[in-house]
C-alpha cells in the first residue's frame, strides 16, 4: 500500500505527483488554491511533465483565471502540452489525483491537507476508466489569457527589450494581477510599462490586441482613467500622414522615481 501524503502542503502532494508520474495525470474537483499551486508547482517544475487534464467546476476556473499572473502560466502549460482544462457538472466530494496506478483523494482540515492514497489495483483501474470517460464527455474550458512566454517575447520585439524586463519585474512583485484593489491588471501594467519606457500610445495598444491582451479600446479607455488621475502623460508626436500620435509619459513623480520593484506598490496607492 502507498504510503498515505499527510502533513503536507498541496504543492508537496502535487510535486510528488509530478514527479512520480510519467503518464496522464487526472486533477478532479481541485480547490481554487489547488489550481493557483499546480500552475505555480508545473512553472517551476525542474523535469518533464507529465499531461494534466484538469476537470474543475467551470466557475472556480473563471475566478481563478480572472488573475492574469495564474492565466498566463496556465495558457503557457496549456501552449506546451502539460495542462488541458475541461469543466465538470457533477463534482465528487473530495478533489482527486487520479494516475494510472494510484487515487489520491486530497483532504482539507483546517490548516492541514493530506493526501489519502490507494494503489489498490482493481479500484485504481475501476476509477482511471471511469474518469477518462467523465473527461472524453466534458466540455472544453476556453481560457482566452496569452502565454506568457508569448507576451514577453513580443513585448520584447514590438516595444524594447527595456519594456519586456519591466513588464517582467512588475509581474514578479505583485502576488495578483486582477486589476480588483488587490492588483493591478494586465492593461494598467502594459501602459505603465509603456510610459516608463516612452512608447507610443498606437503601439502597446497595437501589440495588446494582437497578443490578445486586450482590445486597442480597452487599452485607450485605461490610458484615459490613468491620465485623469495623473499617473501617465501623453504628448503629440507627428507622422507624415494622418492624425499625431501620443506618446506616453510618467506623470506623477511618485511613480517616476520608484524603481520597478516598487513601481507596482506605488501606482495602486495613487489608484486607491
Amino acid at each position: 500500500m502507498t504510503s498515505n501524503l499527510l502533513n503536507h502542503q498541496i504543492d508537496d502532494i502535487l510535486e510528488s505527483v509530478l514527479e512520480e508520474t510519467s503518464g496522464d495525470v487526472y486533477m478532479i474537483n481541485p480547490s481554487r488554491d489547488a489550481i493557483e499551486e499546480f500552475v505555480s508547482v508545473a512553472i517551476g517544475f525542474d523535469g518533464s511533465l507529465p499531461t494534466v487534464n484538469m476537470l474543475a467546476d467551470e466557475r472556480t476556473l473563471k475566478d481563478v483565471m480572472d488573475d492574469f499572473i495564474v492565466a498566463s502560466n496556465a495558457a503557457d502549460l496549456i501552449s506546451d502540452g502539460a495542462l488541458s482544462l475541461r469543466t465538470i457538472d457533477e463534482a465528487p466530494e473530495n478533489s482527486l489525483l487520479i494516475t494510472d496506478d494510484r487515487v489520491i483523494a486530497v483532504v482539507h482540515a483546517g490548516d492541514r491537507v493530506g493526501g489519502l492514497v490507494t494503489d489498490d489495483e482493481s479500484f485504481v483501474e475501476d476509477t482511471y476508466a471511469a474518469y477518462t470517460g467523465r473527461w472524453e464527455d466534458a466540455s472544453s474550458y476556453n481560457l482566452r489569457t496569452p502565454p506568457i512566454t508569448d507576451v514577453r517575447e513580443t513585448l520584447s520585439e514590438e516595444i524594447s527589450p527595456g519594456a519586456e524586463d519591466d513588464f517582467t519585474a512588475i509581474l514578479n512583485s505583485l502576488e495578483t494581477a486582477r486589476g480588483d484593489g488587490d492588483g493591478l491588471d494586465e492593461v494598467t501594467i502594459s501602459l505603465l510599462v509603456a510610459a516608463k519606457n516612452e512608447a507610443l500610445l498606437y503601439d502597446i495598444s497595437k501589440w495588446g490586441e494582437d497578443v490578445g491582451i486586450a482590445s486597442k479600446a480597452t487599452f485607450s479607455r485605461t490610458k484615459t482613467k490613468l491620465e485623469d488621475m495623473g499617473l501617465i502623460d501623453t504628448e503629440k508626436v507627428p507622422i507624415d500622414v494622418g492624425r499625431p500620435r501620443l506618446r506616453l509619459k510618467i506623470g506623477d513623480d511618485r511613480l517616476r522615481e520608484a524603481d520597478n520593484g516598487q513601481l507596482a506598490t506605488v501606482a495602486q496607492s495613487i489608484l486607491n
